[in-house]
């Protein structure tokens, strides 16, 4: 029987983990700090719009994971910026009963915002598959997590990376769909993942206090920055119109608990947790320097962003005029260094190799 070893207890996670236990199916919730000696002594506070609920689940910290089975299926929903370590934890963890098998030999799915995660995870597991998911949920309070999707909790997309489906993408949309998400399968996830960025880049706004239509401006530079430059790389955009199943009635429910400009990078710097931003806007800004297209706006969001998760005790919004000046400054800086004449390089290579 397949069980389900949900790595992140977040938002996604454990949201994943309180359905799961609802409808049934196997699974086992493995996360760290706080939200999951909380969720292991005194259960998890679901919140959805039909009401709260205290689930127990079957939860498990990091320094006394669960053993693996040989049917296991690993879904990866810490946030973009612990993946690394998280890939590095489990990819060579031994499998019950087997002498030769490791958890690399696993299936695992990747939840995160951004186009790194599936890369990384390809470098140790052989079974990689993607997933797309929207969800208006809400992780701020130790031990609480609260979901607005109505009626279903979630649309979730899920292929094969690079590229593909196959049985056990089948049966991860088979078991969300008795899990209350909507689930499709993609042969193209990265499309998928892709068209979702063009939206994510827009998150670390909600870091900044600023009148409507300059925030609005600056958006749309953004999302255009981000467009030009994941084409320059080769990505092209999934649409709606491309999707097997109906998301029409789907919606989030009023007076659900979830607020307007709290998504997943205002939700992190309210906790003090680190910032995803160095894999939305600056995967932008990597993307652009390798492709020689510059990203004063992504960039901006980027540097400004990362100082002040650094500094920590984020408690006010930050002032927008600081992020707007420096996304001109560098605007200006690559107008002034293209149009600048190049030196005349004469000598030799002074002996470098």
């Amino acid at each position: 029987m397949t069980r389900y070893i949900i790595i992140g207890a977040g938002a996604v996670g454990a949201s994943l983990a309180a359905q799961f236990e609802l409808s049934g199916l196997d699974y086992a919730l493995v996360g760290r700090g706080a939200q999951i000696r909380h969720i292991i002594d005194h259960g998890l506070a679901y919140q959805r719009p039909a009401g709260t609920r205290q689930i127990r689940l079957k939860a498990f910290d990091t320094a006394q994971p669960p053993s693996l089975r040989q049917d296991d299926i690993l879904l990866l929903t810490v946030k973009s910026q612990d993946v690394a370590e998280a890939l590095a934890f489990w990819a060579w963890r031994a499998i019950e009963y087997s002498q030769e098998l490791t958890a690399s030999d696993l299936p695992i799915v990747t939840f995160q915002n951004g186009l790194a995660t599936e890369a990384a995870a390809l470098r140790l597991f052989p079974n990689v598959y993607g997933a797309s998911i929207l969800t208006p949920a809400r992780f701020t309070e130790t031990g609480r997590v609260v979901v607005g999707g109505d009626p279903q909790v979630a649309v979730v997309t899920i292929g094969r990376y690079p590229h593909g489906t196959d049985e056990t993408a089948a049966k991860l949309v088979a078991d969300l769909g008795r899990s209350d998400y909507i689930a499709e399968m993609a042969s193209d996830i990265q499309r998928w993942k892709a068209a979702k960025l063009l939206h994510n880049v827009r998150n670390v706004l909600e870091l900044f206090d600023g009148a409507e239509d300059e925030r609005a401006a600056f958006s749309a530079a953004l999302v255009q920055e981000t467009e030009t430059v994941l084409k320059a790389a080769g990505h092209t955009f999934a649409s709606h119109s491309e999707r097997t199943v109906s998301i029409a009635h789907w919606k989030i429910a009023e007076n659900s608990g979830i607020r307007a400009g709290q998504q997943s990078t205002w939700q992190s710097f309210t906790r003090g947790a680190s910032s995803e931003v160095d894999f939305l806007n600056g995967e932008i800004v990597l993307l652009g320097r390798l492709h020689g297209i510059v990203t004063p706006y992504n960039r901006a969001a980027q540097e400004i962003a990362g100082s002040a998760a650094r500094q920590g005790g984020f408690t006010a919004l930050l002032p927008f005029a600081n992020l707007r000046r420096l996304a001109e400054n560098h605007l200006s800086f690559s107008i002034l260094t293209h149009s600048r004449p190049k030196a005349h390089q004469t000598g030799g290579s002074r002996g470098f190799a």
